[in-house]
Order: structure tokens, then C-alpha cells, then sequence
């Protein structure tokens, strides 16, 4: 499934049909800044059970990369006689509380108010006229984490990515006697159409965290073995699959705005990346067990770059100019938009060094048109036949073993014509070797950019068996889709191998257009894929990998044209606890940087379908690969 490609074009053409017809207030000559807010102060007057709040919705300018970068003329929220904010102001009180707000439009047009009526979310609304005012009220029932929006453009909330865009707030109703301990991100977004350029999108694209989009968004400073509870909100009209580096994070609840889902104890799941769909909100908890500097991104490649790749085309900048970027620490291996810093304070002795149990060498290479005029790339391993071969490599890269508990030294040496970098996806390791140059270790030393021609040596532990996956962390739009990836396979000594197959997705080259389509899926590196062979009678592990750029995958594994049952035992490299393994049907969609482990048990010989990528409406249709069952 296309699923973020096109739900990108569905709401900007949305958009760009309603403001079509539209009448916007002429701009003043100096416009009134737009602030960043953290989330980290409730709005209005909390006294006897009420919150009072006095809102009003006013145009601004919105600088998501502060004094520098764009400046965008939006609409947004703010307490009556005090600055704009983006996401607006927080409502937050205790279970209970009677929450009354008065919302004054002082734009010139109307504004449609959601979320502050007796549903949540967008799902009623409240009509407030160009210069008017309307009051709205709702009593906090339930625990959880919901928002509220506001629309001056006609068509859906999701489609609202100019003016209005920034027309959101979050609200958290804190369960009795509760402390608010967490921190609290918004994702919104703004973006505009043009058929001139190479990716379909105006410039300024713009995606953001609480008002801030990367390498200006919040940092995050904690010391190790911290708890943290986080929340964030998505009120774009985008998927965002979240991915955490060097730690595992706890789902602990999710919600589509008008009811949150607290999950029970036992159901809660451990995982690197989550998906967030449009509207939707999450809970997490997580525990930074390494000290040191790490990353919060969305894992959809274009999500998480930099906005020069779709302002001046899909190429990006030549090693001279990533040579220079490199020395900016700030700038993350052209990283932008959907991304967090974090930086962690050691606690207490750290951890020993652990003699090298295991050394890897692994080459970096391209080769020049290899999709249409676009470079590939791949991986090869210093001891394999292909080392010897100066332009030969392998897509997608060796799966790479490693042993839990054992310290593993991994050569790379950048024989490609750009600056490199490698990440070691899902893996609780140390900062430094965890790949995101210019900002991975900690003080001075971070982790450089490979540059053509150099080689570095990184060091870690795995510390728990599992799929993982490694990949590139620079030009991700690029190198990513076009070949910069493998899977990696963590053991346990003491457990058995067992039959497994490893089925990794991937892209066959990059897009450069957001309003065509993109490239198609590959399946261990084929178009076509290989028959894959198990046994009947004997559990078969299926390690799933999605690590495409940027769409989703659906699929199904099916036997007589209904789906089989398997059983789920891991995700992101996690088992999952024996109460959560249950039989279900083979169905399943994964999004870019998830893993999962599935368990089958063919009862007897012939023949099954995996079935994947079909054409939304006709599950019969897609790309075929064959299980063929001994």
C-alpha cells in the first residue's frame, strides 16, 4: 500500500481545492509572532472542580525553525491577551473537572471549533463566526489524552495543511491525585502544491514537533534510568511511524482524540518504532539505559529530512558540501523535520568494556545508473567473494549474525561516491556507534560522516536475541530505497536456531515525486520473489522486515484462498510475553522501520500464498510469492 504517498496527496489536493474558492483576510504589515509551545504549562484557571479558559484564534507568523528558515503566514490559537502558540494552549485538569471555554474568532472568516463538546477529537463542532465569540463546555469523565481543532478551510480536518494548519491544542485529563510527570508533543504540519518541482511540494514543507521542526526542535535532557512518560498527538493528515534509538519504549495506551485505550498491564507491548495514524494519540513509557545523545524521528524517510531535499530536487548535496555539514553537529545527516534530541547524563559507574568476541568488515559501494539515472547502492562483506569486485554488491545487504552478550567490532569502509553512515536498527547499545553523525556519543565526541575513501570502526553488545536490521543514516531519502540496508540476526547460545525464514521489503530505487508511483516492493532484493520452502508439521519462524522509505506494507498469508493462522512472538526484536502469543489470522500491516516475528505450523504438504501489496478494494490482487510446504 502506497499509504503515505497517497494520503500526502489526498489531503494537499483536499486543501488546495477548498482554499481554491476561499476568501483570506488581507495579511498586516508587521504580523504577530507565532511562539513554540512545550506543553509544559496548563491554560487558564483551574478552582472548585471548573476550568475557565479564555481562547481566541488570530493569523500569524509561524518560524518552525526559529529566527531562521521560513517565515509561514497561519492561523492559530492563544489565551486571550497573550502570545500565539503552536500546538495551542494546554487544557489539563483532573478526572472530574467541568472544563469551560470560551473561544473568541478574531479572524475574518469563520472558524469550525472541534473537540471541546461532549465528543473529542473531530468528531462534533462547534460554528464560530468572524468576530465572534462562543462558549463550549464538556466534563472530563475519563482519564487520557485527547485535542481540540480548529478548521477556517473547507474540506476534512485532515486536509488542512496551509492557514489552519496550526489551529490545534492538546488536552489531558489526569487520573485523582495525579502528578503530571510527562512531557507532551503535538505533530503538525504545513505544506503547499507545485508541479514545477521535482517532488510535487512547494517549499517550506514543513513537519514539526510542539511548533519546531529539526535541528530546532526541543532537546530532551535526562539522566540515565530515568522514567519517562511521554504523550504525542498527530493532527496531520500523515502516518508517522516513531522510532526510538538505542531504547525500547512501552505502548502504555492509544486513542483516535474522542476515546483513549488504556491497555492492561499485561497487554502493554515493547517496541522501537509505532505507528500513529492521523489523528490518532499514544501514551509511552520508556527508560534510557545508555547515557549519551540519541534521536525520536518519524522512520518515513522524506518525514525526517531535510527540506533542501524537495526544495532543489531529489539529489542531495556532494561530499564536499556533506564534508562541511558534517562539521555541524546540528545537522544530523541531513536530517529534518520529525525529529527529537535527546541527550542523557550519565548516572553512577558505567558499564565495562567486553573484549571483541566477533570482527566484521563491511563495505559501503555505489554504482552509477543503476535506476534509470539514479544511483544504487549496497553493502558487501570484506571477507566475501564479492570484496574482490570493485563494483559489485548485494541488495539487500548480508545478514549480518551476532550473538547476544558478545561485543562485536564492525569495520565500514566507505567505497561509494558520498558521505556514509550506518545505524544499528533496534539494537540497546552504546551512543556513540548508533550511527547519527554529528550527534550520536556525547560532548565533542560524536560520531563523524564517512567520507569516500575512509573507513571507521564501531564497537557494541547486543543484548537480547531478536530481528533487527541495519541501514544508512545519510541521504536516508536515497540511499535507503536504493539498496543501503540488511537484515541482523541476534542468537542466543543457549536456544536453538530452529527453521526460519527471513523476508525482508524493501524498494527497488528511490521516488522523486510524491504524485507518482513510487517504486515497487522488493522482497529479499527481487521483484519476483524466490519460492519459499518450510515443513509441514514443523513451527517455521518468519522474521519480517520493513525497512522501504516510505509506504506501508499489507499482506496475508493465505492457504485455499483463506488466511492461514500464525502466531506473533516478537516485535522489533522484543518476544513478546507468553499470555500476548495467541493464534490469529496471517494478516498484517508493517510500516518502515518495524520488524515482527511470526510463528507457522503447516499441518500438511502443498501449496501457500503471501500475498502483499494489493490495490486497495481487491485483496486478490498484489505481488505473489509461494510457500511451498514439504
Amino acid at each position: 500500500m502506497e499509504a503515505n504517498r497517497f494520503a500526502c496527496i489526498a489531503a494537499l489536493c483536499a486543501t488546495a481545492l477548498s482554499l481554491s474558492g476561499a476568501v483570506r483576510a488581507p495579511r498586516p504589515l508587521r504580523a504577530e509572532q507565532i511562539v513554540p509551545n512545550d506543553n509544559a504549562h496548563r491554560a487558564g484557571h483551574l478552582a472548585k472542580g471548573v476550568l475557565t479558559v479564555s481562547l481566541e484564534a488570530r493569523r500569524g507568523e509561524w518560524h518552525p525553525e526559529e529566527g531562521s528558515g521560513p517565515t509561514l503566514s497561519v492561523e492559530a490559537f492563544s489565551v486571550v491577551g497573550e502570545p500565539l502558540q503552536t500546538p495551542g494552549p494546554l487544557l489539563r485538569a483532573p478526572v472530574g473537572t467541568e472544563i469551560r471555554v470560551t473561544m473568541h474568532n478574531a479572524l475574518a472568516m469563520p472558524m469550525w471549533v472541534y473537540g471541546l463538546g461532549e465528543h473529542r477529537g473531530f468528531a462534533d463542532s462547534v460554528e464560530v463566526p468572524a468576530g465572534e465569540t462562543r462558549e463550549m463546555h464538556f466534563r472530563a469523565t475519563t482519564p487520557g489524552l485527547s485535542y481540540y481543532a480548529g478548521r477556517t478551510s473547507r474540506g476534512s480536518m485532515q486536509a488542512r495543511t496551509t492557514d489552519d494548519s496550526q489551529l490545534n491544542g492538546a488536552i489531558v485529563i489526569d487520573p485523582p491525585g495525579a502528578a503530571p510527570s510527562d512531557r507532551i508533543f503535538v505533530i503538525s504540519g504545513w505544506a503547499t502544491l507545485d508541479s514545477t518541482t521535482v517532488s510535487g511540494l512547494g517549499p517550506n514543507a514543513t513537519l514539526a514537533f510542539n511548533g519546531l521542526e529539526w535541528p530546532h526542535s526541543q532537546r530532551i535532557d535526562v539522566v540515565q534510568g530515568d522514567t519517562m512518560r511521554w504523550r504525542v498527538i498527530n493532527v496531520t493528515g500523515l502516518p508517522h511511524p516513531l522510532h526510538m534509538h538505542g531504547s525500547f519504549f512501552r505502548i502504555d495506551a492509544k486513542g483516535d482524540g474522542h476515546a483513549d485505550s488504556l491497555y492492561a498491564p499485561e497487554d502493554r507491548r515493547l517496541v522501537v518504532t509505532e505507528l500513529l495514524k492521523p489523528g490518532q494519540t499514544m501514551s509511552m513509557t520508556w527508560s534510557p539505559m545508555r547515557s549519551g545523545n540519541w534521536v525520536f524521528h518519524c522512520h518515513i524517510a522524506s518525514h525526517a529530512s531535510s527540506r533542501d531535499y524537495f526544495n532543489v530536487g531529489h539529489h542531495m548535496p556532494s561530499p564536499a558540501v556533506a564534508a562541511s555539514v558534517a562539521q555541524d553537529k546540528e545537522h544530523l545527516s541531513h536530517m529534518g523535520g520529525l525529529v527529537l534530541g535527546i541527550r542523557v547524563k550519565p548516572r553512577g559507574p558505567q558499564q565495562p568494556e567486553q573484549p571483541i568476541s566477533q570482527s566484521i568488515r563491511l563495505l559501503v559501494r555505489s554504482r552509477a545508473n543503476v535506476y534509470g539515472e539514479d544511483v544504487g547502492y549496497g553493502f558487501v562483506r570484506g571477507d566475501s567473494p564479492e570484496a574482490a569486485m570493485r563494483d559489485s554488491f548485494s541488495v539487500p545487504g548480508p545478514t549480518l549474525e551476532l550473538r547476544r552478550g558478545k561485543r562485536v567490532a564492525i569495520t565500514i569502509v566507505n567505497q561509494s561516491h558520498e558521505a556514509a553512515a550506518v545505524h544499528w536498527h533496534g539494537i540497546e547499545l552504546e551512543s556513540y556507534p548508533d550511527g547519527v553523525p554529528g550527534w550520536s556519543g556525547s560532548g565533542a565526541n560524536t560520531i563523524p560522516f564517512i567520507m569516500p575513501g575512509d573507513s571507521l570502526t564501531v564497537h557494541f553488545t547486543a543484548p537480547r536475541a531478536g530481528t533487527f536490521m541495519y541501514h544508512s543514516h545519510s541521504n536516508e531519502m536515497q540511499q535507503i530505497s536504493s539498496g543501503l540496508y540488511g537484515a541482523m540476526i541476534v542468537r542466543d547460545d543457549s536456544a536453538p536456531a530452529g527453521d526460519e525464514r527471513v523476508l525482508l521489503f524493501s524498494d527497488d530505487g528511490p521516488f522523486s515525486n510524491f504524485f507518482v508511483t513510487g517504486p515497487p516492493t522488493l522482497l529479499n532484493g527481487k521483484l519476483h520473489p524466490d519460492t519459499i520452502d518450510v515443513r509441514a508439521g514443523q513451527p517455521t519462524r518468519l522474521r519480517l522486515i520493513n525497512i522501504r522509505a516510505e509506504n506501508s506494507i499489507d499482506m496475508t498469508v493465505e492457504r485455499d484462498g483463506a488466511p492461514i493462522l500464525w502466531r506473533m512472538v516478537a516485535k522489533d526484536g522484543a518476544a513478546l510475553p507468553l499470555h500476548q502469543i495467541r493464534e490469529r489470522p496471517a494478516i498484517l500491516t508493517t510500516n518502515p522501520g518495524e520488524t515482527y516475528d511470526f510463528e507457522i505450523t503447516p499441518e500438511k504438504a502443498g501449496t501457500m500464498i503471501l500475498r502483499y501489496d494489493p490495490t486497495p478494494g481487491d485483496s486478490t490482487s498484489g505481488t505473489r510469492a509461494v510457500i511451498r510446504v514439504h
